[in-house]
């Protein structure tokens, strides 16, 4: 029998037509960070990594990048000023919810914004529900620092297409060993991934600080895509939702879309 969750009731979905380049150059980054870029082990990034206003950029090899590494060159420096601009645009989004002092564990939520007044944590499996919607996003403010537990994982249902997560973090963020995490994580100091995590559909922008990794996986591309409906465009669509939803529902229904089968299924651990 599926366990029923009841999730927030009349929470507004957002249309994403508007904010389409909510990172704006930033987007073609899988990694970028401010004053550093380490890596330790066989890491793969999916697309560009950068560093910018700092110049130091290690472990690549034996990381591999499949975009261009961009070492406080003007591009990695705009994309700096992008992110940092999508971060104030996050921040200032009105929420929906506050789950202040609430494990993200075991939770399921629809499309909105979440506050977190200080830390956030996810312990165990946190499920997002696009609910078929298409040009969507889930937003998770946070006043100080992310820490997702080890062997955690982020798993998206019921996606439309064009679908975005994003995780505005006021500190930093640390991905706890073999997390499997989806969205992109822009903290204002550092975002740490311990050994084995992986980021899908987003990447690990640090504004102020250094980006840390050790044999992980980030692909932007790495997206569920689904065959939902399209809301009007607009600003903000606010589409009341609300009822139960179970817990267990069907998400074979998207594929995952990124830079090809062949490079994934190469560079890709098998998650046991």
């Amino acid at each position: 029998m599926k366990l029923l969750r009841v999730c927030c009731l009349a929470l507004p979905l957002f249309a994403l037509t508007a904010y389409a380049s909510v990172l704006g150059t930033a987007d073609a980054f899988g990694i970028l960070g401010a004053t550093t870029v380490t890596n330790t082990g066989p890491s793969v990034v999916f697309q560009d990594l950068g560093v910018a206003p700092g110049t130091s950029i290690t472990g690549f090899p034996p990381g591999i990048v499949l975009g261009t590494i961009h070492d406080d060159d003007a591009v990695a420096m705009q994309a700096q000023a992008d992110a940092l601009t999508g971060y104030n645009f996050l921040a200032g989004l009105p929420f929906n919810q506050n789950l202040t002092g609430q494990d993200l564990g075991g939770l399921m939520l629809n499309s909105g914004v979440y506050f977190f007044a200080s830390s956030a944590q996810l312990t165990g499996t946190l499920t997002l529900d696009f609910q078929g919607l298409s040009n969507m996003m889930i937003v998770f403010q946070i006043g100080s620092t992310l820490n997702i537990g080890g062997g955690s994982s982020v798993l998206v249902i019921n996606p439309g297409s064009n679908d975005q997560v994003f995780w505005q973090v006021g500190s930093s963020a640390t991905l706890g060993t073999t997390t499997d995490f989806y969205g992109s994580v822009i903290a204002d100091q550092s975002v740490t991934l311990d050994t084995g995590a992986d980021i899908n559909c987003g990447r690990a922008i640090a504004l102020n600080g250094a980006v840390t990794m050790d044999t992980d996986n980030v692909d932007t591309g790495n997206c569920a895509v689904g065959t939902g409906t399209t809301p009007e465009p607009g600003t903000i669509a606010l589409l009341a939702t609300g009822g139960a939803m179970a817990a267990g529902a069907n998400s074979s229904n998207f594929s995952f879309l990124g830079l090809g089968g062949s490079i994934t299924a190469f560079f890709r651990k098998r998650k046991r």
